[in-house]
């Protein structure tokens, strides 16, 4: 570089790599880049970071690549030597060395692209369908008496399953259907097995299990066929496939989706152990709440006996018996001086009406004057001269004719 005086600019090696990496970190492009090439050089660092070179077959090209610990251990898959990547991350330059490479944030085998378009066009087109609602999934039977595996007889998973099966309820008989579960072949072979479920006497769920993978190996599971068939199987049907980053459709579909083929065949049975320990305790807790009671109903029938009426019943009811005596022999007095009372009251109230009666007041000398018409006078208003009239005696009566009739104020 030739500057205003003609003097040359001379940079040091750090400074043109600054410079370079300036202009590379100015490049949007650069920012978020897919590149594809063949795995070579391939380390993995102590530190958990991984470290190759992609080559391109078809020229002598190669492009430095790190991947970071944080993003190797999300990683569905190993890496190996000669394998076909697709990278996706950050071109960079390293100062320390002076070369430009690419940091790596996702990495997937060639072809996953693909795969993972098609999933996606499945996945909303089964959940328009409403095939993932929560409402349409069938509840797991408490206490299953007769289990289905769904996996590879030769695999891990199904190890795992019979051992934690047995282990935590072995009460449960166990149905092994044999399954392939690997790659595209085993779409028809997990379908088939689904489709022999109803001829299997018993079974009350059903679980479809294998061990990680990657996507291709995992692209059975994403099968529209399988999914189907999962919706249709007579029994829930329970996954447990051995990844934790994605879900598989056939996840997505099924009554239950356990991480592992350990945690489905936890997810489906109770714990024989746990249920042991649970009826004890509550063989325990009743014992207490039974003692208590028979204690308590003891106090109560301690404190009624020690009532008198329980503890010497004949003296009571002899005493009892007693006192009806002296009533009964006391019942002729009472009633006699009774009766005397009564007549006493009789006689006193028969002097009283005779002393009120109409009789009594004519025998001293009165008189009562009637009308013909039988009304009783007693005002000389109710007189007229020469009306007739009678009077009433103590002894007999007389007619009477008015001569005179004398109001009250005239004079006399």
């Amino acid at each position: 570089m030739t500057g205003a005086q003609g003097r040359r600019f001379v940079f040091t090696v750090r400074q043109l790599t600054q410079y370079v990496k300036a202009l590379i970190g100015q490049d949007r492009t650069l920012q978020d880049v897919w590149v594809r090439g063949e795995v070579s050089d391939l380390t993995r660092h102590g530190s958990g970071h991984w470290y190759f070179t992609l080559k391109d077959p078809a020229s002598p090209g190669q492009l430095r690549c790190v991947m970071f610990r944080e993003e190797a251990q999300a990683l569905t898959f190993t890496p190996s030597e000669g394998m076909s990547l697709v990278s996706r991350g950050t071109v960079t330059v390293y100062e320390a060395r002076g070369i430009y490479q690419l940091v790596v944030r996702e990495l997937e085998q060639a072809g996953v692209g693909d795969l993972y378009l098609a999933f996606e066009r499945l996945r909303s087109k089964l959940a328009a369908e409403g095939l993932f609602e929560e409402s349409r999934k069938r509840p797991l039977p408490a206490f299953p008496r007769r289990i289905a595996l769904l996996t590879s007889p030769h695999g891990a998973a199904v190890h795992d399953l019979v051992t934690t099966l047995r282990s935590r309820w072995p009460i449960a008989d166990l149905v092994l259907i044999p399954t392939p579960v690997s790659g595209t072949a085993a779409a028809p072979s997990i379908v088939r097995s689904l489709r022999l479920l109803p001829a299997v006497e018993g079974v009350e769920v059903a679980v479809l299990a294998r061990g990680g993978g990657s996507m291709e190996e995992l692209s059975g599971f994403n099968a529209e066929e399988v999914a189907r068939a999962i919706v249709g199987a007579p029994v829930p049907v329970v996954t447990g496939i051995g990844h934790e980053t994605d879900f598989t459709i056939a996840e997505f579909v099924a009554d239950l989706r356990a991480a592992t083929p350990t945690a489905a065949a936890v997810a489906v049975t109770p714990d024989q152990r746990e249920l042991l320990r649970q009826i004890a305790a509550a063989r325990r807790t009743l014992a207490e709440r039974l003692g208590r009671m028979v204690n308590r109903h003891r106090r109560e029938l301690a404190l009624v006996l020690s009532r008198p009426v329980l503890r010497m019943p004949r003296l009571l009811l002899a005493q009892r018996r007693q006192r009806l005596d002296d009533l009964l022999a006391a019942l002729p007095r009472a009633a006699s001086r009774r009766v005397a009372e009564l007549r006493l009251r009789w006689a006193r109230a028969k002097d009283r009406l005779a002393a009120l009666s109409p009789r009594a007041v004519l025998a001293r000398g009165f008189s009562i004057t009637r009308l013909p018409d039988g009304s009783i006078v007693r005002a000389a208003r109710q007189l007229a001269v020469d009306a007739a009239a009678e009077l009433v005696f103590y002894e007999g009566s007389a007619e009477v004719r008015v001569s005179r009739v004398h109001k009250p104020g005239d004079q006399r």
